[in-house]
């Protein structure tokens, strides 16, 4: 059979969250391997992320497929309520329908309805069953942690943070990597704040690399052994372009020479074998780091 899915991450208004995608994810491995072909639909936004074709399945805009080349509609993940469901009923009618992973609300909502087969994760009076989030369908990705700063006014007409962060932030949004938005600032007022420096070096200890305009986003990653791509964002360098030479980091990018193709040569070392081995003689070098300042400092008491 050719099926179309769809669900709340396919309309243009809906919500899509993780959940609903795995759940959709989950549908499509157990119908492919059952030799059946699949389009799965998304909204305008969440194209942007699925445009690839895989062995027995399709990507498409919700909004642009063709109801006529279908034998089967499938309602994937979400509560079965609302005009959006309702409006699927319309637009599909022709078909065979099927919702399945759902929450019914109400059993006498005509968005379940309007449904052939409600197969779901929990409704009044039967038992709930996991949902089909749970299932693994998705391979590992690196998770990248990303300390970027807009601030640092010491450096007056040689700052070219805002354009470093734009260019970064681009770049950024079409890597295929779990992103995490970090801050070496604490504030213990703020539980989404680190309170302590421990809490951070927590965090970065547990990524794959580190994207950072930041000093210390560099040094804190290669403490913990992590591969740091370090772009400095002051013109003709300042004191990110001095912590990589003190470590003798070659992960570096002048402000200058920031564009996509520079980004991803770096970014592809940082995930190489070689470059997690500097990371690690990094943070075996870090047993020594600051050596000579506290040793002036001695001198100098």
């Amino acid at each position: 059979m050719r099926v179309l899915i769809a669900g709340w991450s396919s309309v243009l208004h809906g919500e899509a969250t993780a959940g609903d995608v795995l759940a959709v994810e989950a549908v499509t491995a157990h119908l492919t391997a059952g030799g059946h072909d699949v389009v799965r639909t998304w909204s305008p936004a969440m194209s942007l992320a699925h445009r690839t074709r895989g062995p027995g399945w399709a990507d498409a805009r919700y909004d642009d497929v063709d109801p006529a080349g279908f034998d089967a509609a499938l309602w994937v993940c979400g509560p079965l309520t609302g005009e959006p469901v309702r409006e699927f009923h319309e637009r599909f009618a022709p078909l065979r329908r099927i919702a399945v992973g759902v929450s019914v609300l109400d059993a006498a909502d005509p968005a379940v309805t309007g449904f052939h087969v409600v197969v779901p994760r929990d409704a009044q009076g039967a038992a709930p069953q996991p949902d089909l989030a749970a299932r693994p369908a998705v391979g590992a990705v690196d998770v990248v942690g990303v300390f970027l700063t807009h601030g640092q006014g010491e450096y007056g007409t040689r700052r070219r943070h805002e354009a470093v962060s734009a260019a970064v932030g681009d770049w950024l949004g079409g890597l295929d990597v779990a992103r995490l938005d970090l801050e070496t600032r604490l504030d213990p007022r703020d539980w989404r704040m680190p309170a302590r420096a421990g809490h951070v070096l927590a965090v970065v200890s547990r990524l794959d690399v580190v994207v950072t305009s930041r000093l210390h986003g560099l040094v804190l990653a290669l403490r913990c052994g992590v591969p740091a791509l370090a772009v400095d964002p002051v013109d003709g360098g300042g004191k990110v372009s001095a912590q990589a030479a003190a470590w003798g980091w070659p992960a570096l990018l002048a402000a200058e020479d920031v564009d996509g193709d520079r980004l991803d040569e770096r970014f592809a070392w940082c995930r190489s074998a070689d470059g997690r081995a500097a990371a690690a003689a990094a943070a075996r070098a870090a047993a020594t780091a600051g050596d000579a300042q506290l040793a002036a400092l001695t001198g100098a008491l």
